[in-house]
């Protein structure tokens, strides 16, 4: 892998990461492969990109349109990217995660990782402290 490969990846996850806050997703087949593996999917979404586009396009998927790092480190190596800060935005109420949450702002640890091939991202995994930001949300 050249620095180049590298770079590059790491702007294909920066525009991947601005699809998660626009909902534009006009690009996401080009960002992807079309059997991306996104392990942060819940097993009843469709496997593939298909299951990324169902998320993103589904009312849980929007509410978190907003969302924002207050802080973020990017470390690409080889075909790994990964992301890792804090994010947070406005949760509009209703469940999460199971739980009934209330309106409000919250903020939380997150990791991404990304792997990549032939410059689109084919896995994905999300390590997220889901747990601070129920507390937040006065569900716990």
């Amino acid at each position: 892998m050249t620095q180049t490969t590298t770079r590059n990846n790491k702007q294909v996850v920066e525009e991947f990461d601005r699809i998660l806050n626009t909902h534009d997703l006009s690009r996401l087949d080009q960002l992807c492969t079309p059997d991306m593996a996104n392990h942060a999917l819940a097993p009843t979404r469709p496997s593939g990109l298909a299951g990324t586009r169902d998320f993103l396009e589904s009312e849980a998927g929007r509410s978190f349109r907003g969302d924002t790092w207050t802080s973020l480190e990017t470390i690409a190596e080889g075909d790994l990217v990964v992301q890792h800060g804090v994010r947070g935005g406005h949760w509009p109420g209703g469940p999460f995660l199971g739980f009934p949450t209330q309106p409000g702002d919250y903020r939380r640890d997150v990791v991404f990782i990304y792997r990549l091939r032939e410059g689109r991202i084919c896995e994905r995994w999300a390590v997220r402290d889901d747990l601070t930001m129920l507390r937040q949300l006065q569900a716990l």
